[in-house]
């Protein structure tokens, strides 16, 4: 029998009180950035992968420590580098001369936060070494596959500017990540408090205020969280307007590729999730419209003309939101 919206509200606002929590320790470290922190947490409740897309400096990689360290889990920092190979992530067959057999020696993709710090700095072998843990959650090493633990979360970082020495992502690959996110730079209130707070070693300890089986639950009440039909038919028709650019003015010629069906399932998994830690139990379109741009920034691949006229997938998202019907 289908739970009522009230019910649904009662459920959410049970299950998302270490919401808050969570926030209180990432905000011990972490100074404003409050649009990563929500990201974060949508891809944590929502079984998702992120890319963080962002200059040195902002606190991508300090976002995701700070994160593991509220979270009882186990945590694995990857720094990918151009001469790592696929073994030193997934692990490797290790002989034993006393036994005279080989042994499986787990590497750090095995747990449940994995950190890919730079993850465009590696060679494709190594990239698409992630690929069968990310999308199948196992691993294969010799003729063994191990289950990976849940929950399972990659976030992986990489700098936008500098592009010497890397290696770019595979559509495929980028496919994978529920979220992009771009970090931008803090306003001036922020950054005076990051230098006060630097300067003066105030930070205090980070508590572990949430473990796995909590957040287990949150996703099964994530789940259950009531989205319209309108809602859903508003999701769809955002993601076939991606592929459809020619029948909107001035998109013509922009889009070479659209959004793949896998947009429209994050979508409305990440709206979900973002109704969820607002503290309600239904969607509105305004979740939708509020997670959209980290959903389909990276699954829009644009023409050469609207690269030389420098119109980003960002572009053409906002214009979509504008011209696609509201329920």
């Amino acid at each position: 029998m289908e739970k009522s919206i009230k019910e649904i509200n009662e459920i959410v606002e049970d299950e998302s009180l270490f919401i808050s929590e969570v926030m209180g320790e990432l905000e011990k470290t972490i100074v404003g950035q409050r649009y990563l922190l929500e990201r974060l947490l949508v891809g944590l409740l929502s079984d998702g992968h992120i890319l963080l897309e962002g200059v040195p400096g902002l606190a991508k990689t300090l976002a995701v420590k700070t994160l593991a360290q509220s979270v009882d889990c186990k945590f694995s920092r990857i720094q990918f580098t151009p001469d790592l190979l696929p073994g030193d992530i997934i692990g490797t067959m290790v002989f034993n001369p006393k036994t005279s057999d080989f042994t499986v020696k787990k590497g750090p993709v095995f747990a449940n936060l994995i950190l890919a710090d730079e993850i465009n700095r590696a060679p494709a072998k190594v990239q698409s070494a992630l690929l069968e843990a990310m999308q199948e959650r196992q691993i294969s090493i010799g003729e063994k596959t191990f289950p990976l633990d849940e929950p399972f979360m990659v976030l992986a970082t990489q700098n936008p500017i500098e592009q010497e020495g890397t290696y770019p992502l595979p559509e495929a690959q980028i496919d994978r990540f529920m979220l992009k996110l771009k970090i931008t730079y803090p306003d001036k209130k922020e950054e005076k408090e990051i230098m006060e707070k630097v300067s003066s070693n105030n930070f205090e300890a980070i508590k572990k205020v949430v473990n796995a089986d909590r957040i287990k639950k949150a996703r099964s009440a994530v789940r259950i969280v009531y989205m319209d039909e309108k809602i859903k038919d508003y999701i769809v028709d955002i993601v076939l307007a991606t592929r459809q650019g020619d029948e909107i003015k001035d998109l013509k010629n922009m889009i070479l590729y659209g959004a793949s069906p896998r947009a429209s399932i994050y979508l409305a998994e990440a709206s979900r999730c973002y109704a969820f830690i607002s503290g309600r139990g239904y969607v509105t379109p305004e979740d939708v419209k509020n997670i959209a741009f980290d959903v389909l920034r990276h699954r829009i691949i644009l023409t050469y003309e609207a690269e030389a006229e420098n119109i980003t997938s960002e572009d053409i998202v906002k214009r979509l939101l504008s011209e696609v019907e509201v329920p």
